[in-house]
Parts: structure tokens; C-alpha cells; sequence
């Protein structure tokens, strides 16, 4: 029997995620279904990190249950992670991906052309050959996003891909977020910034506490919360 192709949908039921006495993600239940970004918003400590190191299988649940394409414990050979703060390699940029290319099992006959094209789908062709760690931060958030891709995945995790970028890098990632989700792949993120959740997602999942206050389409979610906190959280007001 062949393999499922997909890790979609993602299903948490009822998932608790502790640090030693510390419940960091309180019997959450969503679930991530193929097509627009989901957002995750929140204030910080809320879980957002958390909630997607569980969906990538990076945390075991204490309680509850993950399952990816109706499997337990699946091998995220079909996941793709990418960091706030990634780490460059030192190597080139191109480099950077080759290696993630070998990693992912690529044949080494093939890296090089593969490389080039991930690099070109993330804007980078014309700098393949500088050193990762001399490209600005916006350059090296599309570089890990380049690597992640190295993966093929059927879902791209991203943990504040335009925290600290200036207006036009974030533009230049926003863009590169709708392109990768009209290839098909789906793309859980999270952000601070409510403006760009209004602009990319196609379903926002508010968080506080480790637990979910209010989960639906974006649309929805802006023009007409359904909880207080929701409500409050939209219009800038803190929650604590």
C-alpha cells in the first residue's frame, strides 16, 4: 500500500504540551486542512511557537493527540520548519541549499540544478554564490525558506518570518508566502502584526494562556469576532 502523499490534515484533539510543571499548550483542538495560510496570533507566551513545534512533531503531547493525514507518529518528511532567527551555515547561499538538498536525499547529481531553481523561486538567483551569512535578514529568512523547500513539503511552518524586516522586505516575503501557497503547499504561520494577518491568512486561530480563545476564516474572525477577547485583541487592546 502506497504511502499517503500529504501530512493534511493536521488534527490536534484535546493536545496538552508541558515544560517540567509548566503547561505551555492547555488541551488544544484544531485542525490544519489544505489551502490559505493559517495565522496564529496572539500575545507573547501565548503558544504560538509551541503550537507549531507540536504540529511539526518536535513536542510530545502530555495529553491528547496529533495526527498528520489520519497517521500517529509520522516522520516529518513532508513537514518544513523555519525558525525566527534561522541559522546560515558557512557556506554560500547556494551551499546553504545543497546541503538541505543532500540532507532531504537528494542525489548529488541533481543538487546543483534544483538549487538554482530554489534559489530563483525565492528571489536569491543573483546571489548564490555570496556567503550566507553576509545576506541581510530578510535575505536569509528566504534562504531558510529556500532550504525548507529543499524538503518538497506538503506544510511550511513559520515561526515570525517578518519579525524585524523593514516594509519592503516584508512585502518581498509576503509575496513569497501567497506564491508558495498557490504551488500548493500549505503555509501555518505566526505574526504580531495584525495587518499582515488580515492580508495573508485564510483562517486566524487567537491563543492565550496555551489555549485557544477564538478559531475561522479571517474574514470572519476581523469583521466579526465572536468572543470578548477577540474583540478586545483587534482593537489593540491587551490582553494579560
Amino acid at each position: 500500500m502506497r504511502a499517503p502523499d500529504s501530512d493534511l490534515p493536521i488534527v490536534f484533539d484535546g493536545v496538552t504540551v508541558k515544560a517540567g510543571a509548566v503547561t505551555i499548550l492547555d488541551g488544544i483542538s484544531l485542525r490544519f486542512e489544505p489551502g490559505a495560510p493559517t495565522v496564529l496570533i496572539g500575545p507573547n507566551g501565548a503558544g504560538k511557537t509551541t503550537l507549531l513545534r507540536a504540529a511539526m512533531g518536535l513536542f510530545p503531547p502530555a495529553a491528547g493527540r496529533i495526527t498528520w493525514g489520519g497517521r500517529d507518529q509520522v516522520p516529518p518528511t513532508r513537514r518544513a520548519f523555519v525558525f525566527q532567527r534561522p541559522a546560515m551555515l558557512r557556506r554560500s547561499a547556494s551551499g546553504n541549499v545543497r546541503y538541505a538538498l543532500a540532507s532531504a536525499g537528494v542525489a548529488r547529481a541533481d543538487r546543483a540544478v534544483r538549487a538554482r531553481d530554489l534559489l530563483e523561486r525565492v528571489g536569491l538567483a543573483g546571489l548564490a554564490d555570496r556567503p550566507a551569512r553576509r545576506l541581510s535578514g530578510g535575505e536569509q529568512q528566504r534562504l531558510a525558506i529556500a532550504r525548507a523547500l529543499a524538503r518538497n513539503p506538503t506544510v511550511l511552518f513559520l515561526d515570525e518570518p517578518t519579525a524585524s524586516l523593514d516594509p519592503a522586505s516584508t512585502k518581498t516575503m509576503e509575496d513569497l508566502i501567497a506564491a508558495i501557497t498557490a504551488s500548493g503547499v500549505k503555509v501555518v504561520m505566526t505574526t504580531h502584526d495584525l495587518a499582515e494577518a488580515r492580508r495573508l491568512a485564510g483562517e486566524v486561530v487567537l491563543l492565550h494562556r496555551g489555549r485557544v480563545l477564538e478559531a475561522g476564516p479571517a474574514d470572519s474572525f476581523f469583521t466579526a469576532p465572536k468572543t470578548d477577547e477577540a474583540r478586545r485583541f483587534t482593537a489593540g487592546e491587551l490582553l494579560v
